[in-house]
């Protein structure tokens, strides 16, 4: 059998047949989803921070603050003894300072022996007034009587005296050594060993470590929302930690420039009315209830503040707050 030639085929079938279809366009379905599940996310976390913003009071103008005891010596003399350094953590009743007390101690002897010689003038002057006031008016007169009576008196009185100013010495002879009154923590500790001590003037100051809040200074838009007891959330700058608390008090007040006396007591208000008006910054004052380990409160540090409305559960991160 001799084999069929293809270039002596017709080509009329192939001339009738026209263009080839265009293929079939596939459903790209993986992109489509994937578009839908991020536009999802994105309103839901829309939808989120917008609860956040507007249902959660926040403030980024906030501030930690702390009590600091100012201890002045109540007896003027030479340190002695300094045996804190600073910034050292001490205890209630730990010695900071100790004023030379080798004066004092001397006073004390001192009032000891006239609390002793007044003593002893006062049971002479009562034990001579008894015997007068038993003796008839034959041997003694009325006005003897009397006379002896306020001498005992007036020597009862010197010896209450007596004892009042050893009482003194030994509180001044106390006082040479001052002592933490709270637990704390020394700071900008400038005394020094030998300097003179005068009365009522700073020596030392202590950090109360008990007394640490937190005020966040919220616009006055927002006091509205903000009720004593509501849980706080407070992010300190430098530290990833959240502190938790809640909202102690809100001040009452603050400084007006409006309405200031002037020299003349008379009220100086300004004339000038902008018709953008600032909201003025209130004090929110919050109880600290929860510090992480690992974090140390340092008065005056930046801290974002926000207030959770109670039965809402608290944010496990932080959250950005107003300028």
């Amino acid at each position: 059998m001799s084999g069929v030639k293809l270039d002596s085929m017709p080509t009329a079938e192939f001339e009738n047949a026209g263009p080839a279809p265009p293929p079939r366009p596939r459903m790209r379905i993986f992109p489509v989803l994937a578009t839908l599940g991020m536009v999802c996310v994105a309103a839901w976390l829309g939808w989120q921070s917008w609860l956040v913003y507007m249902g959660a009071p926040w403030t980024r103008d906030g501030a930690v603050r702390v009590y600091v005891v100012t201890v002045a010596p109540e007896v003027a003399g030479r340190i002695t003894a300094l045996p804190v350094r600073d910034n050292q953590l001490v205890r209630k009743g730990d010695l900071l300072v100790e004023i030379d007390p080798t004066n004092y101690a001397i006073g004390v002897r001192l009032s000891e022996a006239a609390v002793a010689e007044a003593k002893a003038i006062a049971e002479n002057a009562q034990a001579e007034s008894e015997r007068r006031q038993r003796l008839d008016l034959l041997a003694v007169t009325v006005e003897e009587k009397q006379s002896y009576a306020s001498r005992a008196a007036s020597a009862q009185a010197s010896y209450q005296q007596a004892l009042a100013n050893l009482d003194n010495a030994r509180v001044n002879l106390e006082r040479t050594q001052i002592r933490s009154p709270v637990n704390g923590y020394v700071t900008n500790l400038l005394a020094q060993l030998g300097d003179y001590a005068n009365v009522g003037q700073i020596k030392i100051s202590v950090v109360d470590g008990d007394s640490f809040w937190v005020d966040g200074y919220f616009e006055e838009t927002n006091l509205e929302a903000i009720r004593d007891g509501d849980p706080a959330t407070i992010k300190l700058m430098g530290y990833s930690q959240l502190v938790r608390g809640h909202v102690d008090s809100i001040s009452r007040g603050i400084n007006v420039q409006n309405a200031q006396p002037n020299a003349y007591g008379l009220a100086s208000v300004n004339p000038i009315f902008t018709f953008v008006r600032l909201a003025q910054r209130i004090p929110v004052r919050i109880h600290l209830d929860d510090v992480p380990d690992g974090v140390r409160l340092v008065a005056g540090m930046t801290a974002t503040v926000q207030i959770n409305p109670k039965g809402a559960p608290a944010p496990s991160h932080a959250t950005p707050a107003n300028p």
